[in-house]
């Protein structure tokens, strides 16, 4: 019996139900792997609310703190996350081709990658919190906030790292029901820790990063408890299996580091944006802009399920050469996205005063409340071109090209956002609101030009397929 029926009979016995879903009808495939995951991102969604909600009790300079260190944190999260995927993508294309041995290599090398990864982040960002800051013109006071809270955080990169690690790792195998389970738990445990931390505890915005650090923790406990010690994963770990192959670290890497530095992007261009609002309209301005960010992310939350479906479903149509399924799904996750945000823009916009309301209810925040239904009516027109950008970029994650992925995301942050958002907040003198109409205007550049590329390639892999085979 040759080596590859040996590892196609060995495949076949060990599959799981998430593997059989990856590897068949890519429609339903992507309904099946993606409703889990915006059911567990909803509830994430709905902590990162309410943790807004519980410290604008404390009043908009913590609301601001907590808004202007987010972009440290989505670095943070980039590193992991990326790395996150790229395993992700590389065990669903090495599914895909019936290689459970290289697919247990892949999930070995990414889990030891990211905690190699926490360790650097923690020693090196940890000293540099308030120089950052200070750096940014924000105010003294506001940068003892964000010292405070912000050094908890980083002190717990290793937890954070890991579960975004194991998360990949059984997205990677289709198995997006265990995330949602672990996430869920994380999310909501995270709530009602949140107000006890807060105000019972009496520890202020410090409660809220001990809280989140909790949340992380339980769920990484799980997470460990599936993968280590009850062992029921299609992947599986062995000591034989972190031995070094260049190949798979290549495969990782290549869609791990662009994907950590789109992420990065989107973090650095919202640091110029807070830059470009504190420029304009101080300190309360970057509170209206993160609070209404937070509620927009509710829209983005139905995609980042998609994508993650995409992902999977493109990485095992490519390992399995098979571009047909690979552009179903693709076009599929499109039109299910664009659905769902012409739903979500349209509920904002007619509730936006009730939305506004959890972020002002406080009498040292309600005279931002006018400001904030206005950014955020404005903002909502962001979302219905995302799916466009977004999953034209998880497809290219998912048949590894990592380095195109990047691109799209550069486009939108870091080019077409920012500069337009200059030039009509700051160059035309428009302010918050020719910022937000700059964010809404750059994406939808961008998202035109990346789906037209993410077309021509599946045309050309097709292509090359056929002629492989003939």
């Amino acid at each position: 019996m040759t080596e590859n029926t040996d590892l196609q009979n060995k495949q076949e016995t060990n599959s799981t139900r998430g593997v059989k879903t990856l590897l068949g009808d890519p429609k339903k495939a992507i309904r099946k792997l993606s409703g889990p995951m915006i059911i567990a991102m909803l509830v994430q969604t709905l902590y990162n609310i309410v943790d807004g909600i519980w410290v604008a009790g404390l009043g908009s300079g913590s609301l601001a703190a907590v808004g202007l260190f987010f972009p440290v944190f989505m670095i943070i999260i980039s590193l992991a996350s990326g790395i996150s995927v790229g395993g992700s993508s590389a065990i669903s294309r090495k599914i895909g081709a019936n290689n459970k041995r290289l697919a247990d290599t892949a999930a070995g090398h990414t889990l030891f990658m990211g905690i190699v990864i926490a360790v650097i982040i923690t020693i090196t960002i940890l000293p540099l919190l308030r120089t950052i800051f200070l750096s940014m013109g924000a105010e003294n006071s506001v940068v003892d906030l964000i010292k405070s809270y912000g050094q908890i955080i980083i002190s717990g990169t290793i937890i954070l790292v890991f579960n975004n690690i194991a998360s990949g790792i059984l997205r990677g195998e289709g198995d997006t029901k265990r995330v949602m389970y672990a996430m869920g738990l994380g999310s909501i445990l995270n709530i009602i820790l949140d107000p006890i931390f807060i105000y019972t505890l009496n520890m202020g915005i410090n409660g809220a990063a001990w809280a989140t650090l909790v949340s992380m923790f339980t769920t990484s406990m799980l997470a460990f408890y599936w993968l280590f010690i009850k062992k029921n994963t299609y992947i599986s770990f062995h000591f034989n299996f972190l031995k070094f192959n260049k190949k798979i670290l290549k495969d990782i890497l290549r869609v791990g580091v662009p994907a950590s530095l789109a992420q990065m992007s989107m973090a650095f261009a919202i640091f110029i944006l807070n830059a470009f609002i504190i420029k304009s309209d101080g300190t309360d301005g970057v509170a209206v802009f993160t609070s209404a960010w937070r509620i927009i992310m509710i829209g983005l939350v139905p995609l980042i399920g998609i994508s993650i479906g995409v992902t999977a479903v493109t990485g095992a149509a490519f390992g399995a050469k098979n571009p047909k399924k690979l552009a179903i799904g693709y076009f599929y996750g499109i039109k299910m996205g664009f659905l769902i945000e012409i739903l979500i823009v349209s509920l904002i916009f007619i509730f936006a005063s009730q939305l506004t309301y959890l972020f002002t209810y406080s009498k040292d925040t309600v005279h931002i409340s006018g400001s904030l239904i206005k950014t955020l009516r404005q903002l909502i027109w962001f979302l219905p071109m995302v799916p466009l950008g977004m999953l034209t970029s998880s497809m290219f994650q998912g048949i590894g090209k990592g380095e195109n992925s990047l691109i799209i995301t550069i486009m939108r942050t870091l080019v077409f956002q920012v500069l337009f958002s200059w030039f009509l907040g700051i160059k035309m003198g428009y302010g918050l609101s020719g910022i937000c109409w700059g964010v809404v205007s750059g994406n939808i550049t961008a998202s035109l030009i990346a789906v037209s590329w993410g077309q021509i390639t599946i045309h050309r892999l097709k292509l090359k397929i056929a002629k492989n085979n003939k």
